[in-house]
Order: C-alpha cells, then structure tokens, then sequence
C-alpha cells in the first residue's frame, strides 16, 4: 500500500514529466479534432460556396462555448474533482456512487458500452483526416489523383501496424508522445495566429450572441442540427475523464489552458481562411476541402501531413489503451466476462488484452472499408458518446449528493448539463441513418453482453446454496490424519465466491467429500473481493473454529489490480507460518533452503447448467449464455495467474433454484 500512496501523491505534484504526460495521453482526442470539425461543419452546409460571414461566426462561436461549458466547466472544473483515489472514467465514478442505488448500474453501462463503441471509431477518424491531407500535396495529387483507393490502404496500413505494436508496450514510444503532441498543440497556435492576422475583428464570435443567432438564422441550412458537427469539438471530454490516472488532476490543470487557447486559435484561424477564401472562385468549386489544411501555407503542407498523422496516431494510441482499461474494469465489476491481460511494460496500469486488440482492429479496418472516407466517418461520428456525457452527468448528481453538496446545486447542474448533452444529442441522432447505427450497433452488442455477466452474476448469487465450514470441521481433520489415504497435496486451495465469512458454496465441500476424497494437511478457501479503491491490496483471515487445517482467506483488491493469486497466497501462507498461526511445512525435496511452506495445489471448478434447475426460461437463456461466454473467454488460470501452479478443473451441475424431484416408480415385467 505504500507504493500506491507514494503514487498517488506524485500525480498530485505539477512536474514535467506530468505534464508531458498529459499532453501525450490525456488529450490526444480533443486535440486532433480540428482536424475535421469545421471541415464537417462546413460540408453539413451545402460546401464552401454555401457559407456567409454570420455563419461562420456563429459556427467558430457555438465551437468555442461548447468547449468551454462542456469539456472547460463540466470536466475540468467539476467531474475531475469525483476522482476515486486519483484514477478518473465512468467506472470508477460508478464505484464511487453504487451504494446510493442499485439502479445506477444502468447507466454506468450505457456509459461504458457507449465509450467503447464510438472509441472504436475515432483511430479511423483521425487517422483517416490526417492522411487526406496528401490529397492538398501537388506532387501526391499528380501521382495518384482522387483516387481514395491509396489513402484507404495507407489508413489501413498505419492502423495494423498500431495495433501490432501493443503487445510488445508502448512504454519507450510513450515517453515521445508528449514532445510531439507538445509541437503539435504548438503547430495548431501559430497557424491558427498566422490566418487570425488576416481579420483580428473575428474575435467578436466570442460572443455568445453569434452562437445562439446561428441556430435561428435562414444561412443556417442544418438548423438546429448544426450542433452535431459542433459537438465533434468534444467528443474527447470523456477521454480527459477516464485518463485521470495516467496525468494527475494538477498536470491536467497546469496544461488545460495552454490546449484550449490552441485549439480556439487554431478554430479561429479556420474561420478567418473560411471568410477569405469564400470570396475566391477558384476555391468554390472544391471538393473534399479541409480549413485545416487549405490554411497552412503550401510550403508547409508536408510537414502538416506528417505532424497532424503522428498526432492522430497519438490520439489513437491513448484510445486504444483506455480501451484495455475500460474492460479490464469492467471484467473486476462483473460486467464482462474474463479474459485474458499482460502487462508489457513497466508502466504502472498498462494493460494489454489481446482479445479487444483484435476486436478493436477489426472493427477499426471494418469502419475504413466501409465508410472509405472521413466526410462519411464524420457522419456517424459522436452519436454514442452524447449519450456516454449524458450517463456521466447522472452519476455525477448522485456524486454530489453523496459528497452533501447542497441539493439545488446538484439539481441545478444536472438539468443545465443534461439538457445542454440532450440537445447535442438529438442533434446527432440525425446521423443515424448516415452511419451513425454503426456505433449504436456496436454499443447495443456491448451492452447486451454486459448484462449477460451482470444478471447471471445476480442470479447465481441469489440462488446458489452455502454452507458453514464449521459444520465440516470433524469430517476435515479426519480425512487430514487419514493415512489410509495417499495425500492429495499440502495445501489445498479452492476458490469461493462467497463472501460471508465461514461459508463457503457446497459444491466446494461436494469436491472434497464426495467426488473423491480429497486429504491435504491446509484447505484453504480463498474469497476474492474488488474493491471501490482502484489500487486496495488486503487480506483477512478466518481460522475456522480455530483450527490451523481450515482457513478462509478474503483477498480485498482494487480494481485496477492484477489478481495474481498463487503470487499473494504464498506471501499470505509465509506470514502465517512466521506468526505461528500455520504450522511449519516441512519439504524434504527443496531447490530454495529453509523453505517453511509446501507445495499448493489449486481446484478450480467449472460450471454447467443442470436439466434439473429450476429457471424460468429467461434466467435459464441468460446462464446458458454466460456459460457460453466462459467457454470462449479466458481459462479461469490465466486469469487467477496459475498458470505455472498446479491446477486441477472439476467439472459440477450448477444447480439453480429448486431441484425438482422425480420419483421412479417401479411396474411389473
């Protein structure tokens, strides 16, 4: 527990290294947005030759108070402060707030399923709006003309190579992140100031006068719908949110300033080339055109490409590995199933599963070939993560209430964001039929499979049969002096999902009495608990009617804690030998001298549906399924980090619910 407060008090100093951290993690997805927002806005219109002066104030203007009520206000200001011991995202507000009602489980999965799904989107977004920028390269152009054909393969190609790289860590390229996107941030500012210089009077859009004029006015060809390009500004609030841990709040807030004013400037310059180049016939015609880079001068193009590709991959990089975070927490609340994760690197918290890498992938190739370009990528863009804001603004009402904050004020703060993310989100629901129900597919997938482990969780818990270890104690130190009997190991080791202390479930004893009698000198039954803190790492004992051959051990551990079991038992086992709690286990044959525990030998118990459960044919479909899931998931060893141990499975009926009886009744030949 040390180390994890040493931890946390680092990332509440302001250092360098924090702050190039969050410049390189934190905001990768806010900060390539101006790679498509005002392109998007823009297009939405009817194109260059469909746009007016008013309308380009009120767009920059709606893009400048949209950040800074939505991601300035809300995010930095308000949500960073519900931090669950330094580590931020919509799970671990979650866990911060699950007493207060049960029901806050839904939207904590809306949330996570939302996330997930539009995640996947914005590596192809991004890397795609980077790459496009070749197009406005003449010597690219002369090659190889419109065809989108070589930008699909080139996407595709830095995409694969992304994701190839994540087995082996990111660490070493990780350290460069910050630098670049500190140049990148750095680019946006000057060009931004470069194109302002053209019209200074241009600031007056930070009025809120333009923005809300603009939703109302006849050169507004979208409407109220305008807002779904504009939210595009965003759409990376929520990954500020959920990479609370990697920076720090205090770094976040030591760089927030410096990324805004970026971002604004470099919105701003866009608008100020859009007011030029509206006047210019020979721009009119353009198809494809991108503000971003029309307004760096040509000399400058290259280096544009290259630099708006590295943030892109950048951004997505940061994605991908909140991805991996995201379900690894999803997997310790029960909302996923169990799959297996490496740790490739010395970073604290870097986790790499590889069966999201290839969904991920996959999904990420499929949204390239099938949207094939950025304009049509942007369409269905930011649908679900409205609806991920919306989830987070719940929670965070039920934060504040729970923290006493006066009720009016919490009040206050939903209905002003809720209705604020609601209007963004009819908004975008127009992008539906434009591509939109991609993201919401994928979203409704991941939904559905986490409420598959939640309520087979739930009725498995309710219906499961438990039994006190007391009641077992004389049939125990029988069968442990029964030299009759070849002993089966040292330490014998079954895992328990049940909690109460001195119970355990009765399949447990079944495998030790009378599947076949199982003689060891320790039973040992270990209870996993995941706790609401993310980085918790204690245990507690229960000597069985005092007994030092019955031992349940509860292993209390934080959610974003690898559970390498064989590694914490065999520290619990050492401690209880020194203290005298355990008896010494003496080895005959040893490679380590002096060595007081002896070998351990882990159960593992599998489950399958019995025809005798009584279920009603939902809950019997939803056990079916988890089931299922298992068998496609991660073995139950790898997960628990037995992989090295000596492990045995069983297989046992789950019996649910009332067993019904059917009695046989004997006829004559």
């Amino acid at each position: 527990m040390e180390v994890n407060h040493d931890r946390r008090s680092h990332m509440n100093k302001v250092t360098l290294g924090g702050i190039l951290v969050a410049l390189g993690v934190v905001y990768g997805d806010i900060g390539t947005s101006p790679l498509y927002v005002m392109k998007a806005i823009v297009k939405g219109n009817g194109g260059l030759a469909n746009i007016s002066e008013n309308f380009i104030l009120g767009s920059v203007s709606l893009v400048f108070w949209t950040i800074t009520i939505l991601t300035t206000i809300k995010y930095v200001l308000i949500t960073l402060r519900a931090d669950n011991h330094g580590e931020g995202g919509i799970f671990s507000l979650y866990t911060l707030v699950r007493k207060q009602a049960k029901w806050l489980i839904v939207p904590a999965m809306i949330g996570g399923a939302t996330l997930l799904a539009d995640g996947m989107l914005t590596p192809a977004v991004t890397v795609t709006s980077a790459i496009e920028g070749l197009k406005e390269i003449p010597v690219f152009s002369s090659f190889f003309g419109e065809n989108q054909h070589i930008i699909i393969v080139i996407v595709i190609t830095i995409i694969s190579a992304l994701f190839l790289i994540q087995r082996f860590g990111s660490e070493t390229v990780g350290k460069m992140f910050g630098p670049i996107m500190m140049v990148w941030f750095t680019t946006l500012a000057i060009f931004g100031i470069v194109n302002i210089t053209r019209d200074v009077t241009l600031f007056r859009a930070l009025s809120p006068h333009y923005a809300i004029a603009v939703l109302f006015s006849d050169e507004n060809k979208m409407g109220f719908f305008i807002l779904g390009g504009v939210f595009l500004a965003t759409t990376g609030a929520e990954a500020l949110y959920s990479d609370l841990g990697h920076a720090g709040r205090k770094n976040i807030y030591a760089t927030w300033g410096f990324v805004k004013l970026s971002l604004v400037l470099n919105y701003f310059g866009q608008a100020a080339w859009l007011l030029d180049a509206k006047n210019d016939s020979r721009l009119l015609a353009m198809k494809d055109m991108n503000p971003f880079f029309q307004m760096m001068p040509k000399q400058f193009l290259i280096y544009g490409v290259v630099i708006a590709t590295l943030a892109a991959i950048i951004a997505s990089q940061a994605l991908i590995s909140g991805s991996y975070t995201l379900v690894s927490e999803a997997i310790k609340l029960n909302l996923l199933p169990r799959l297996h994760s490496r740790y490739p690197s010395s970073s604290k918290g870097q986790v790499y599963i590889s069966t999201v890498n290839t969904i991920l992938w996959a999904v990420c190739v499929g949204v390239v070939l099938f949207f094939r370009s950025s304009d049509r990528m942007e369409a269905a863009y930011g649908l679900a993560i409205t609806v991920t804001m919306l989830m987070t603004t719940i929670l965070l009402y039920n934060y504040l209430i729970k923290i006493h904050c006066p009720k009016w004020v919490a009040m206050g703060m939903l209905l002003f964001f809720g209705a604020f993310e609601f209007s963004f989100f009819l908004s975008s629901a127009v992008k539906f039929m434009h591509g939109g129900f991609v993201t919401v597919i994928i979203a409704l997938a991941i939904l559905f499979v986490m409420f598959i482990c939640i309520r087979s969780y739930k009725i498995k818990m309710r219906l499961l049969e438990n039994v006190p270890l007391a009641d077992y104690k004389d049939q125990l130190v029988q069968l442990t002096h029964d030299a009759d009997r070849t002993k089966y190991a040292t330490n014998l080791v079954y895992l328990t999902n049940c909690a109460k202390p001195g119970q355990v479930e009765s399949k447990i004893m079944y495998s030790i009495l009378d599947k076949r009698p199982k003689r060891a000198d320790v039973y040992w039954f270990v209870n996993v608990v995941v706790t609401d803190e993310p980085y918790t790492a204690e245990y507690t004992v229960d000597n069985i009617g005092g007994t030092d051959y019955m031992i349940k051990i509860q292993l209390k551990l934080g959610f974003r804690v690898n559970q390498k079991l064989n590694v914490f038992l065999r520290q619990i086992v050492t401690e209880l030998v020194e203290s005298g709690e355990v008896d010494i286990q003496s080895r005959n044959y040893t490679t380590i001298p002096g060595r007081k525990v002896g070998d351990f030998r882990f159960i593992l118990i599998q489950e399958q549906l019995s025809m005798e459960t009584e279920l009603n044919s939902f809950e019997t479909f939803i056990m079916q399924a988890k089931l299922m899931l298992k068998r496609h998931t991660v073995e139950p060893e790898k997960w628990f980090g037995l992989n090295a141990s000596d492990v045995e499975i069983e297989y046992v009926p789950l019996f649910l619910g009332k067993r019904k009886d059917l009695v046989l009744k004997r006829v004559a030949k």
